[in-house]
């Protein structure tokens, strides 16, 4: 494995430029506020969190993506409750899977998929991951080989198949079996029925099976705006709406950007680095520029986008669930949220519900091209057709997009990216993290972590490679669901 960013790059740091306000970027910084570093955040849209920021309409609140706060990790755990301490909740989890116009409960429970399922279909199940024992995949290069391999071709046609090829729109033939390594690396069809029969007691060392867990009161931009006023009253900066243009470096040493504001263009220099930007534009913004063949691999790098569709619904209680995952061909919405029950002050009204649609595309296909009245009505459709509420009832809404919200393994992007790796080891006080600067899809709390492990870099502070976070079994979120992801 590459020793990428290991070399300790610098002592005496004074003044430390973050690229990027999300999870990482902004660990990062208050990280190094709290040692007298100055760190200088700069942050491209108009309020920090990224894809952990919170969105509001007409005061509902809106958590991009769904932020569950669970952690292996001390360190993570340690910083959630001194930033926000008292308005951290505990909130219990409850998800479904929508599957066969039937809602299937997650985790399993025995006699619940007994029902839904029927023993006939449950009998060929379990005959399925026979099969996969006894004839199983020779070799395991994609998604599909992988999970079929564990848990046999029914169960992953049932929860698997149809969810994965929403969230990242290529066949699950064609995923990289790499992304089932990483986020499902602990769950086993033995481990999942002994789930459903002995429910989370039995299967406590697997992080998707929790029953409760840690929730900002406001929702996950709580956390990250009262960071960002801690480490402005610790003397670092946060620049908004500010685009890094260029990523300079002279000699094996980054030493500024230059970043625009509006119209207005500035060079800013520092001491080190820390990015937390897509790795791939990154790349296309050194300067001077990268050598051809690791452009040529950044420039191979893709991601998934999408957008939330917010829906104010005219009831009070319309399903209790924390999040629904939608396995089902006939609607494009990929998972519903119910901010109600994340918590209850995200939602101004006790006699309204607000509902978050998620739908995964790519920038500019058709789904992405459709106006917000498009996809509203959409929505509000999608809604009836799933029996989760009636059109009717729905009295306004709103549409969030965002890009770039996760890293796509597909093709060669392992070689792609130990080019880049390789090349960023001359560079050492440039550090990257988070779930873009890796072009890992890592969950808020390794983000976290890895943005810890780069501050410890550049203070000299021993010598953490970053990339090994969830990969390393120390740091890896045993299990994740295997019907897609939440955070």
């Amino acid at each position: 494995m590459s020793k990428s960013n290991l070399q300790l790059p610098t002592a005496n740091l004074q003044t430390v430029i973050v690229i990027g306000g999300g999870p990482a970027g902004l660990t990062a910084a208050y990280e190094l506020a709290k040692v007298g570093v100055k760190p200088i955040v700069l942050e491209m849209g108009a309020q920090v969190g990224g894809i952990a920021r919170t969105e509001v309409f007409n005061g509902y609140r809106m958590d991009i993506g769904g932020h569950r706060f669970f952690t292996k990790v001390d360190e993570v755990e340690a910083f959630w409750q001194e930033v926000l301490g008292a308005d951290f909740l505990t909130r219990p989890r409850l998800s479904r899977i929508y599957y066969n116009r039937k809602y299937i409960m997650y985790p399993l429970r025995f006699g619940d998929v007994l029902s839904k399922l029927g023993l006939w279909q449950s009998f060929l199940v379990l005959l399925s991951y026979l099969r996969s024992k006894l004839l199983p995949y020779r070799h395991e290069n994609t998604f599909e080989e992988w999970v079929s391999n564990r848990f046999g071709k029914r169960l992953y046609q049932a929860f698997f198949k149809t969810y994965t090829e929403k969230v990242w729109g290529i066949p699950c033939d064609q995923l990289s079996a790499q992304w089932a390594a990483q986020r499902i690396q602990n769950l086993s069809f033995p481990r999942a029925v002994i789930g459903a029969i002995f429910g989370a007691r039995g299967t406590k060392n697997v992080k998707s099976l929790i029953e409760e867990f840690h929730y900002p009161r406001l929702g996950p931009g709580m956390l990250w705006e009262r960071t960002q006023q801690l480490i402005e009253q610790r003397g670092g900066e946060v620049r908004l709406n500010t685009i890094v243009v260029k990523v300079l470096h002279r000699d094996g040493r980054a030493i500024g950007v230059v970043a625009r504001s509006g119209a207005q263009e500035t060079r800013i220099e520092a001491d080190a680095i820390i990015s937390s930007m897509p790795i791939s534009e990154l790349v296309a913004k050194l300067d001077p520029p990268a050598p051809a063949a690791v452009r040529e691999g950044a420039g191979q790098l893709t991601y998934r986008d999408y957008f939330t569709v917010g829906l104010i619904v005219n009831q009070a209680h319309l399903f209790p669930d924390n999040w629904i995952y939608i396995h089902a061909p006939e609607v494009k919405v990929g998972r519903v949220q119910n901010f109600n029950n994340w918590s209850p002050e995200m939602v101004p009204d006790p006699n309204k519900t607000f509902l978050g649609l998620e739908y995964f595309c790519n920038e500019g296909d058709e789904l992405w091209r459709m106006s917000d009245a498009e996809l509203i009505r959409l929505g509000t459709q999608e809604l009836e057709t799933m029996g989760l509420a009636r059109a009717a009832d729905v009295e306004g809404g709103t549409v969030v997009r965002q890009l770039k919200t996760y890293p796509v393994y597909t093709g060669e992007y392992k070689e792609y990216l130990e080019r880049i790796r390789g090349f960023l080891d001359s560079i050492p006080n440039l550090q990257t993290v988070g779930r873009n600067g890796l072009h890992m899809y890592n969950n808020q709390d390794h983000s976290m972590l890895t943005a810890m492990l780069a501050v410890k870099n550049l203070l000299g502070q021993g010598q953490h490679d970053v990339w090994s976070v969830n990969v390393e079994r120390a740091y890896h979120e045993e299990v994740r669901l295997p019907s897609g992801a939440v955070d």
